[in-house]
């Protein structure tokens, strides 16, 4: 099963995806983290999802090479919780990874998965069109990556002041 978590910055899109999880009788639980400590907000951050979490996952931290992790842990966990595919994009950027292949082989080795997935992503359709083109170009790879996710996931929720809606 695939489930999409989606909505706007500081949300509340984590949480709920925590929740969700560990409300399901999943006992071998995964999580995909992705945050690199680029910064020392981006430090706490990290520092807190991991406090928060605790012992309750089996950890695994990849900024690059995603659909290779899931697809080697695939089947060794009854769901992986994906933290997240804005940071990972992020990533692709700051590595100067060729995005658009990545994120066709991440969606691919999503759909095709045994394990249950849950996915956290920021929705990126409701701002103002950036001034710049590469940030143009993050949103237009976000956006399509998150429409393709929804099409294939079996539930889709957004998250609106740490509500989460399901709308599908």
């Amino acid at each position: 099963m695939i489930t999409l978590v989606t909505g706007g910055i500081k949300s509340g899109k984590s949480s709920f995806a925590l929740k969700y999880v560990l409300n399901k009788n999943y006992i071998k639980r995964a999580f995909v983290a992705t945050g690199v400590p680029f910064d020392e907000e981006m430090s706490e951050r990290i520092k807190r999802h991991r406090i928060e979490r605790s012992d309750m996952f089996d950890t695994f931290e990849e900024p690059l090479n995603v659909p290779k992790l899931i697809e080697a842990i695939d089947g060794k966990y009854q769901v992986i919780l994906f933290e997240c595919l804005t940071t990972y994009l992020g990533n692709l950027y700051h590595y100067n990874a060729d995005a658009k292949k990545y994120i066709a082989e991440f969606t691919e080795v999503v759909g095709n998965m045994s394990s249950d997935i849950v996915i956290v992503t920021n929705e990126v359709g409701w701002s103002v069109i950036p001034e710049n083109e590469l940030a143009r170009k993050y949103i237009e790879i976000l956006g399509k990556a998150n429409s393709k996710l929804a099409s294939i996931a079996d539930e889709v929720y957004v998250v609106i002041c740490g509500i989460g809606v399901k709308i599908k």
